[in-house]
């Protein structure tokens, strides 16, 4: 009997478009023979959606068109069966509920990646793929990440995280970065990738410009000094916060000083490694996610610096408690050749099949593995204690109307 996976993809976050093309690429790439794959569509208001043309990237040109024909649900666990429940219900007749096993999502940025969606799948009882919601939450706040890595001796750059109530003081605001980091400094949201909001500032009108840019995608904004000669290393990981493996490792190229959304998903032109979609059935056109960017795989490092990378790697992925598959971003400073730690991207564009490929890995047992990662973990906490017998609220007295304040 095959394994019911919902694929769920888009959301309420500014990554929607890159999510709808990475679940795609995810429900083109399974073994079909193993698995039958669900396509759901999370709307940007977080409506989920489920229909024929969901696994269609062809469909999204109009979106409007394709929900109009397609069913809303709901999820919902039943007595242990998680099912995809049409919405609005309706006692007689009408579509009956997409019973499934466990729900896959492939989603980017806030409000999906970030620890929400996953804490509604582990509400409701859903077994899920990929990280679980504190893995998710810290992963996508570059700051908490900092903090947890400088724990465990994993090489960071020094930052300074700015709020809301620091933007409404514009006058001080830009002087006290000054006096922290000079110039030049990166500027970015705390909790988005895609390197959405993300600028390079080298002169005060430069910082006011970047602190505008990064707070119309967020409330808390991350400064920290800019690299002057950097390099991009990519390397992904694969398991879980006990064992963890390394992918081969890649170094973008882009038009920029930061590899802009631009380079990842508009101008990306198959560069070398920039095939997309794996053996079943990719889709090599521009704009098919991150597979599609220009970059060198494996990336010109000697024997000694690729292990190194792909070791600070595993140990970053460890130390955050990860589960699936994750892409950690790193920099060298060319003028020292020092090595540090940039990002995690928790479920990262297109798994990140493309450097699994030149390791042995194909797409398909990738994601094969993914599932069978979350099973492990689902096995796990199935043998711990949630909650045990007490007579507390049997004997309870809460002292009248007034509460039982003392």
């Amino acid at each position: 009997m095959k394994t019911r996976v919902a694929m769920i993809f888009g959301g309420k976050t500014v990554e929607h478009e890159v999510s709808v093309i990475s679940g795609i690429q995810a429900c083109m790439a399974m073994d079909t023979d193993k698995y039958e794959v669900i396509p759901v569509y999370l709307t940007k208001d977080n409506d989920m959606y489920i229909g024929s043309g969901m696994g269609d990237i062809a469909s999204y040109k109009d979106i409007p068109a394709l929900l109009a024909k397609s069913q809303r649900v709901i999820m919902l666990n039943d007595g242990g069966r998680t099912e995809l429940v049409p919405y609005p219900m309706k006692k007689f007749g009408g579509p009956k509920p997409v019973e499934f096993d466990i729900a896959f999502p492939v989603v980017h940025g806030t409000n999906v990646e970030d620890g929400a969606l996953q804490g509604y799948l582990k509400t409701i009882g859903v077994p899920f793929v990929g990280p679980d919601v504190t893995a998710s939450a810290v992963s996508m706040d570059k700051f908490i990440t900092k903090a947890v890595l400088k724990m465990h001796d994993i090489p960071v750059l020094d930052a300074e995280v700015y709020t809301l109530a620091d933007y409404q003081d514009m006058e001080s605001l830009p002087v006290r970065i000054e006096e922290v980091f000079g110039y030049p400094v990166i500027v970015k949201p705390v909790n988005l990738g895609s390197s959405v909001g993300i600028s390079v500032a080298k002169t005060r009108a430069e910082l006011v410009n970047a602190l505008d840019d990064a707070f119309r995608y967020a409330t808390r904004v991350l400064v920290e000094h800019a690299i002057g000669s950097l390099r991009e290393i990519n390397c992904s990981v694969l398991g879980d916060e006990n064992e963890a493996i390394a992918s081969e490792c890649e170094e973008p190229l882009h038009t920029a000083e930061i590899l802009s959304y631009e380079d990842k998903y508009v101008n990306s032109g198959g560069g070398k490694g920039g095939k997309s979609g794996g053996s079943k059935g990719g889709n090599g056109s521009k704009g098919a996610g991150m597979a599609n960017l220009a970059r060198k795989i494996p990336a010109d490092l000697s024997p000694e610096e690729r292990e190194h990378v792909r070791d600070l790697a595993v140990r970053s992925f460890k130390a955050l408690g990860c589960n699936g598959v994750s892409r950690i971003d790193f920099m060298i400073d060319e003028d020292n050749g020092n090595l540090y730690f940039n990002e995690i991207n928790p479920i990262p564009g297109s798994l990140s099949f493309y450097l699994w490929e030149p390791v042995g890995v194909p797409y398909t047992e990738l994601l094969d593995r993914m599932i069978q990662l979350s099973l492990k973990r689902q096995r796990a906490e199935e043998s711990i204690t949630f909650t045990f017998d007490t007579n507390i609220l049997k004997n309870a007295n809460l002292g009248g109307s007034k509460g039982g304040k003392r």
